[in-house]
């Protein structure tokens, strides 16, 4: 239009003033959580991971020093191969259990579906430790009641806290804890798959079996890319259970046996603050690597802009 020029500015009103002021006003609380829960112990783990105290002559500025003793910790690094192959196992197993149940869920092949979902959220819901402890007295060799099963059954005496089978106790512990999370989750984005596709789709013949490989399996594959994240970050973190089973059995679970293990042993047990913040730092910096790889896959599958 003439005598209008383009790159005229825009000017906020006194509206859109405060509706910054009240959108700021909401999201305030959580940047202050965020800065004195997350940025600050941040910051003085990089403070402390830069440092060395010793008995005599204080706290001394050590540059890198704490760093290359992490890179070159043997226990640090069998943590990390040890919980990416629990993450190898674990993530997949817990995934594809939770959409099974979450489909049978979804297409109402069973009656009382909403109780028995509850049912299957509620493991989430009972706290970490109360879980380890609870599964540690179960699998207690000589008094839980599966290793006296598996005896009467003439398996033998199966040891679940031994060098073996350590790992696979560890992932059925975690299985059952977040299989009812996923379950849910996935489950809410079946339900948000259109209906008349589907309905279109066994109109035109397609089987059950076709139904859910081909359409919904493909139309929830982000959020199934979302939730391998979610429970990658969440076993690389591992902690509360094979702390609390080492508890029951102390030989079973070694000082690195997780990298956080690692953190909690080197920081505590040996009072070595300084690389325990190292080992945390580098922790964190393979976390955020996964995050940024994580985050451009589903930039790639057009999930963003």
């Amino acid at each position: 239009m003439a005598g209008r020029s383009p790159s005229r500015r825009f000017r906020p009103t006194g509206t859109s003033r405060r509706n910054r002021w009240a959108g700021g006003a909401f999201i305030a609380p959580h940047m202050l959580a965020l800065a004195l829960f997350m940025v600050v112990p941040t910051v003085y783990a990089v403070w402390e991971s830069l440092h060395r105290t010793l008995l005599v002559g204080g706290t001394r500025f050590s540059g890198l020093a704490n760093y290359r003793t992490v890179l070159h910790s043997g226990a640090f690094w069998s943590g990390v191969w040890r919980v990416l192959l629990f993450a190898a196992v674990q993530v997949p197993l817990t995934i594809g259990i939770a959409f099974f149940f979450a489909v049978i869920f979804e297409t109402g092949l069973v009656r009382f579906g909403r109780f028995f979902r509850t049912v299957f959220f509620m493991p989430f819901a009972v706290p970490g430790v109360v879980a380890s402890v609870m599964w540690s007295f179960l699998l207690l060799p000589g008094l839980g009641p599966f290793p006296k099963l598996l005896k009467d059954l003439g398996l033998g005496n199966v040891d679940f806290f031994s060098s073996r089978l350590i790992v696979p106790t560890v992932v059925v512990i975690v299985v059952w804890e977040w299989t009812g999370y996923n379950m849910t989750v996935l489950y809410t984005s079946l339900k948000a798959v259109p209906r008349e596709v589907i309905e279109a789709a066994v109109m035109d013949g397609a089987g059950l079996r076709t139904v859910i490989l081909r359409m919904k399996l493909p139309m929830v594959a982000p959020t199934i890319t979302m939730l391998a994240f979610i429970n990658t970050v969440g076993a690389l973190q591992l902690f509360t259970e094979p702390s609390i089973m080492s508890a029951f059995q102390p030989q079973a679970v070694s000082f690195g046996f997780t990298p956080t293990l690692y953190v909690y042993n080197t920081a505590v047990g040996t009072s070595d603050f300084n690389l325990g913040a190292a080992a945390a730092v580098v922790l964190a910096l393979v976390i955020g690597v996964l995050s940024l790889a994580a985050f451009a896959v589903r930039r790639r599958n057009g999930e963003f802009r």
